[in-house]
């Protein structure tokens, strides 16, 4: 191992953790709890990182709130789950680690910073009745709200986001879901944001801000991590830079890297993810692969699973917090009725309405032509989807922007508007049609699977809640440009159990750990699963903490023993 220890500390601690979603904070959360010093690192003014810009959901199989709603569940069965659709890309003893791990983590956050968790009700595993271990409901749970007053001074200093986080999942699904977003109880949201009663990302990310500055931890906020430094035999502290001035901070027990993934870096996104100028839509400049750089001097492996590419569109005039074109995700609005997506062929290509199926078409090549089939590719919708749903922040009876897509009377029409083959489109949607005043989709199973009626369906139409006919114009056509979603990478660092990184004779770097979206996800492989981010970053920041703490967990080598692994 390298030696780069500076000639001074300016700082000194027990545990450092580089990042303040919720694997960094959660880490430091327990290491104060185990009587070390913590300290928390953010590049940026505010805490909270990719984790409050989510949707807030935490993936636990066999937790406790799932058997008190009568749920039968188990971590046995959530193994399996995994395992199955992990493809074999992932590693069994990290997928077990994990599922053994999570319940007694969340029972244990619980318990020490008093975070309130509830199940999503109606909201199915993503592969619930393809594989026997999915589950109706259970597995995925939120936080009930927060109140942003008990934060103090660092209420504003918590990150909030775009999504709507004055409402809860269960608030959401009572307005319709979210297809029906102008049926929701808007004065119900609007009454928790003016009492700073914080749902979803923003609610769980805020339960652990709080935790931490009860429990002692010193975070600092504007302090981005530039180097860590080693002695030779191990990791020993951090450089930082805050306000152009170097600091460096000693950390004796270990150094904790949660900084997110890399989605802010068109070069990283292209030669490590394998995507092409990736736009983003929930994810802040401070991530931008800083994981990579900081552990890559110590020896640190890299690993990466099969992913998909998003789609999204820009909408005209919109701007994020930090100044950066607003990109709005397609991933509910193409599965919602009278809508479809096609090629520059005019052709459908996959199940709309499920994305991790229809995700995996976009970068798809044809090696006879070198080129991607399916990209461009355009959204298409027709007067009814316009009149009943939001097409990203443009609702129903707004103006349509201008310079978004273009509009025209006839398929025809919007067809020579976006240079593709008319009669195939016009086949297409007629073809389409057909299923789907039938409420069936024969050419790709839309509307067979239960989370697609839970994630973009419309409970009031029938036949099918995902299936509906574009049959009344003025019909309209948004280009899809690919974006990485939500901070959730393909590729990451390697770790153990303990959340240690390994090197590339896989050992690990003494003193040096990881968590979250900054590690490798070899306990999912191939697979994704909504909550699962959130999860693995809570878990494997207290897993990480109870090492470098000196009790490590014996949980994975419980389970193994106890299921004969």
């Amino acid at each position: 191992m390298l030696r780069n220890e500076p000639q001074a500390w300016d700082v000194e601690t027990d545990f450092l953790a580089i990042g303040s979603g919720i694997g960094g904070l959660s880490a430091a959360i327990t290491a104060r709890e185990m009587g070390l010093e913590a300290m928390v690192l953010e590049k940026a003014d505010q805490v909270g990182g990719v984790t409050a810009l989510s949707m807030g959901e935490v993936w636990v199989a066999g937790n406790h709130h799932a058997a008190e709603i009568g749920v039968e569940d188990s971590v046995e069965s959530g193994f399996r789950y995994l395992k199955r659709l992990s493809m074999d890309y992932g590693s069994d003893a990290a997928i077990l680690n994990f599922t053994a791990s999570a319940p007694a983590a969340l029972r244990w956050f619980e318990d020490k910073i008093g975070l309130k968790m509830m199940p999503i009700r109606g909201c199915p595993d993503y592969y619930y009745q393809v594989s026997n271990d999915g589950v109706p409901e259970g597995r995925m749970l939120e936080v009930e709200p927060f109140p942003g007053k008990s934060l103090g001074d660092w209420a504003e200093k918590t990150r909030l986001s775009q999504m709507p986080y004055g409402m809860t999942h269960a608030d959401i699904d009572e307005g319709g879901g979210v297809a029906n977003m102008i049926h929701w109880d808007f004065a119900k949201m609007a009454q928790r944001i003016e009492n700073d009663e914080r749902c979803l990302g923003c609610g769980l990310v805020a339960y652990f801000v709080k935790g931490a500055l009860d429990s002692g931890v010193n975070i600092m906020t504007g302090a981005g991590a530039v180097e860590i430094y080693a002695d030779g035999s191990r990791v020993t502290g951090v450089r930082a830079q805050k306000d152009g001035k170097d600091i460096n901070i000693r950390a004796s027990k270990g150094v904790l890297v949660a900084v997110s993934s890399y989605e802010r870096r068109q070069d990283y996104n292209k030669t490590i993810g394998q995507q092409l100028e990736l736009g983003t839509i929930v994810t802040i400049s401070a991530v931008d692969g800083a994981n990579f750089r900081l552990t890559g001097p110590l020896g640190a492996r890299t690993a990466r699973v099969p992913d998909v590419t998003s789609l999204g569109f820009i909408s005209p005039g919109e701007e994020d917090p930090e100044g950066y074109p607003m990109w709005r995700s397609a991933l509910q609005i193409i599965g919602q009725p009278h809508i479809i997506v096609v090629n520059k062929a005019g052709e459908r290509f996959g199940n709309e309405a499920f994305y991790r199926s229809f995700y995996y078409k976009i970068d798809q090549i044809d090696g006879l032509t070198q080129s991607h089939p399916n990209m461009p590719c355009y959204m298409i919708f027709d007067s009814q989807a316009r009149a009943k749903y939001p097409i990203g922040s443009i609702l129903p009876g707004m103006d349509w922007p201008e310079g978004l897509g273009c509009i025209a009377d006839t398929l025809d029409d919007l067809a020579r508007k976006l240079g593709i083959d008319a009669a195939a489109l016009e086949e297409t949607v007629a073809t389409f049609n057909e299923g789907a005043r039938q409420g069936r989709d024969p050419a790709f199973g839309r509307g067979e699977q239960p989370w697609s009626f839970w994630m973009c369906g419309d409970k009031n139409n029938k036949p099918n809640p995902v299936l509906g006919p574009l049959e009344q114009g003025p019909f309209y056509a948004i280009e899809l440009k690919r974006i990485g979603g939500s901070g959730i990478p393909s590729a990451g660092i390697l770790a153990d159990e303990h959340g240690r990184v390994l090197n590339w004779q896989d050992e690990p770097i003494p003193g040096l750990y990881v968590a979250g979206n900054s590690m490798a996800r070899m306990e999912t492989g191939a697979v994704m699963q909504s909550g699962i981010s959130n999860a693995r970053g809570m878990t494997y920041g207290w897993l990480a903490a109870q090492h470098a703490a000196g009790q490590p967990s014996d949980l994975l080598a419980k389970e193994a023993e106890r299921l004969g692994l």
